[in-house]
């Protein structure tokens, strides 16, 4: 068994819409970045990789290859399943630390989404949200990070 850990940490951008957990989120301001920016799935992603013993997703899909501009996440994680070489996920847990939107009323379609991602039962993906109570630039509401743990058995 394997344990792997992963973040991200992205700007907020007015005009994108907003990926969460592999979910459109209608009421939140989007995220900037090369790929469709979805802060969840790209934690989750290094968390599989380091658990797996390999690079990041930037070193996997850099920012500076157009054909991942706009990338679905969702579809990226694909790749890094396939990429997994015999291992397969035990479970995975998530945080979101974001001050907006609520995520509340996402969690368990999220959860799901990413159940079916991961090729695993529902039940053993957390998922949960908090905030930074205002402090900083993620408290201000500048951007959202998320922390992955995933554990991998061969």
């Amino acid at each position: 068994m394997r344990i792997g850990n992963g973040y991200d940490v992205h700007r907020t951008a007015a005009g994108r819409p907003l990926f969460l957990g592999g979910v459109c989120i209608p009421d939140g301001p989007g995220l900037d970045g090369h790929s469709d920016a979805d802060v969840v799935l790209h934690a989750l992603m290094d968390a599989l990789l380091g658990a797996s013993g390999q690079s990041d997703i930037g070193v996997l899909f850099p920012n500076t290859d157009e054909k991942y501009r706009g990338a679905s996440s969702a579809d990226l994680v694909r790749v890094v399943m396939a990429k997994l070489d015999g291992w397969s996920v035990v479970n995975a847990d998530l945080t979101l630390v974001s001050e907006r939107p609520k995520v509340a009323p996402y969690r368990e379609e999220i959860r799901r989404s990413i159940a079916g991602l991961l090729q695993i039962d529902v039940s053993r993906v957390g998922f949960k949200a908090t905030t930074r109570e205002g402090l900083g630039a993620i408290g201000r509401g500048e951007g959202m990070e998320a922390y992955a743990v995933v554990l991998l058995r061969k």
